[in-house]
């Protein structure tokens, strides 16, 4: 599950919670390390653990009052070193409508014709690294090199639900209103956020999304 590079670390936040994380920045190996032990947790869980909560290249459990957060952390550490749970990803086909006021600025910078943009980025299916950040809010990598593309530099006012965002490799669905530096592609009716449901999001770490344009 962890190759010797990554070195998981294991912070304490206060006495109710643990950190284990496997890298400082965004990566695919630290990024499969953070889903591999949250489904080995998930399929052996460690008594004392209230919540567990998976981000790109962490994994946060809180833990119940009176458990005792040393043990928690040795039971962690046990599951750090079992072996991977093979589990065949979910698969998602996403229709969007690439119509947002940065296609054409995106496929410039890039050298590319909206077209062959929109074409290069629903070209192979994008993994899903995490769900969080706001309610339902999904990330899904990674694009080739060629399409890597930073933030913008000023964040915008709210975007509605269902837009389509896209930087630093990564395509975002935003699944509440939300004030954010991506760059707008277009807008999906795709819904990842039921509050009614459980769980509340239809996507989850591991799956694929194969994007589509929307006839």
């Amino acid at each position: 599950m962890v190759t010797p590079e990554l070195k998981p670390t294991l912070l304490p936040l206060g006495d109710r919670a643990l950190l284990v994380r496997f890298a400082e920045t965004l990566s695919e190996a630290a990024n499969r390390a953070a889903i591999a032990l949250a489904r080995r947790l998930a399929a052996e869980p460690v008594p004392g653990v209230a919540e567990m909560a998976p981000g790109l290249v962490s994994v946060l459990l809180r833990v119940e009052q009176g458990s005792s957060l040393e043990t928690v952390r040795r039971e962690v550490m046990l599951r750090l070193g079992g072996p991977e749970i093979a589990a065949p990803p979910a698969r998602h086909e996403i229709a969007v409508s690439f119509d947002g006021e940065d296609l054409a600025e995106v496929a410039a910078a890039l050298r590319l014709t909206p077209a062959s943009f929109v074409a290069r980025h629903n070209a192979q299916p994008l993994r899903v690294l995490a769900t969080g950040f706001a309610p339902g809010f999904v990330y899904c990598g990674f694009h080739d090199a060629a399409l890597l593309l930073p933030r913008r530099e000023a964040v915008r006012p709210l975007v509605p639900a269902g837009t389509v965002l896209f930087a630093a490799g990564q395509t975002a669905i935003a699944a509440t209103p939300i004030r954010t530096g991506w760059h707008i592609l277009g807008r999906t009716a795709f819904q990842n956020f039921d509050p009614r449901k459980l769980p509340p999001t239809r996507l989850a770490a591991g799956d694929l999304v194969q994007f589509r344009r929307a006839a």
